[in-house]
């Protein structure tokens, strides 16, 4: 395997560091501070070619491969991890599920519109009252004609308000059978779709996080995303790959802090020397940039695999939740090494800290990834 970075890789990796220098280094205190969700940069993301990466040329997509994908979440998450996520987000579930699970009549419809960012992409799975356990979800859709009648809500979604399109999963058969939920396309402006308040989060400010309402909302059934009774297998799916873009925005946390630590470490005199190169110091150094290690080649060889056809639910919870926990134990470490700098906001670290904690909990919690991972091992 080899894990070097290749020509678009290069490429990708110096347009990304680029855009963020001048369209999102300026602003991305205000952004934090005023939760504010930024739909400009994600349109400029879109006119790069990044807000449809995996999206293939005939769709208006880039048509790039999982290694290019995760370069360009790992450079923006590295800068400001909000805007890592929302074009996780965007690509990986709504953009993502189409893609894998839609008709060439979806397809034509939406993709060139998502990979463009001309319209920004929701993905609705999670409830109220399921989090992890989303086979006890309560948001119906009942046949009535030609049309589908979708009632209940949706929690803690992505672009919940900005997005222009969603993908929701609901149940149409009964509660906690898995062959019970159905995915549909649900376009904003449609007949009892709205969004709730936005959240207001400790991290990830600057991604838009809201609920998505259903009352007596009509969808035709020509918006059912491949068959009736297929939604929750489809949702699993796209997790998998989804998995990988959670690692991606954890090594580029993970990363951001380390590199910020390391910098402050050879800057910062006590006792007559730099801090890095007391052991307490340099210890914490050394662990950081070995699991951080570690981190990469777990999201490289998940990559590899999916490549080369083979399945991914294994390696890709394995880099995950090793990815998301890396996160938060080098932010934690970063947070450290500045001291009481590090508490302040006037440094990088403590958003660093405050985002990573999203990693281990998004798109299935580490004890998620860790029973799934056991039913893979063990099975």
């Amino acid at each position: 395997m080899d894990f070097n970075y290749n020509e678009n890789q290069k490429l990708i990796a110096d347009m990304v560091k680029s855009f963020a220098e001048k369209e999102i280094v300026p602003f991305m205190k205000e952004w934090d501070n005023n939760q504010t969700f930024p739909i400009e940069v994600f349109k400029k993301l879109g006119d790069l070619g990044l807000m449809g990466v995996l999206v293939p040329e005939e769709y208006g997509g880039s048509g790039f491969g999982y290694a290019e994908y995760v370069t360009a979440i790992e450079h923006l998450s590295k800068v400001d991890p909000s805007i890592g996520l929302s074009m996780a987000a965007h690509n990986s579930l709504c953009t993502g599920h189409i893609l894998q699970f839609g008709n060439e009549e979806q397809k034509k419809k939406y993709l060139p519109k998502l990979a463009t960012a001309d319209w920004i992409g929701a993905w609705g799975l999670t409830e109220h009252n399921t989090g992890s356990d989303s086979g006890g979800m309560s948001t119906t859709a009942t046949k009535e004609g030609d049309y589908w009648i979708l009632n209940g809500a949706k929690n803690f979604i992505t672009h919940a308000i900005s997005g222009n399109v969603a993908v929701v999963i609901v149940r149409t058969g009964e509660k906690g059978d898995s062959r019970g939920m159905t995915a549909f396309i649900v376009e904003k402006g449609t007949e009892g779709f709205s969004s709730g308040k936005k959240e207001d989060k400790l991290g990830m400010r600057a991604s838009e996080t809201a609920e998505l309402i259903f009352d007596n909302c009509k969808i035709p059934n020509d918006n059912v995303l491949g068959n009736v009774g297929d939604g929750f297998i489809q949702a699993m799916k796209v997790l998998d790959g989804g998995r990988i873009s959670i690692a991606a925005l954890s090594l580029g946390i993970a990363k951001g802090a380390y590199e910020a630590s390391l910098k402050y470490s050879k800057e910062r005199v006590q006792f007559g020397k730099p801090i890095s190169q007391h052991q307490a110091i340099s210890f914490k150094l050394a662990d950081m940039a070995t699991t951080i290690e570690a981190s990469e080649l777990l999201i490289y060889n998940t990559i590899s695999k999916k490549k080369a056809g083979e399945r991914i639910t294994l390696s890709g919870a394995m880099a995950k939740y090793y990815s998301s926990e890396v996160a938060v134990a080098v932010s934690t470490d970063a947070l450290q090494i500045f001291g009481g700098y590090g508490y302040s906001k006037e440094f990088p670290v403590e958003r660093f800290y405050r985002d990573s904690k999203l990693c281990t909990i998004g798109e299935g919690t580490s004890e998620i990834q860790k029973i799934v991972i056991a039913k893979q091992i063990v099975h």
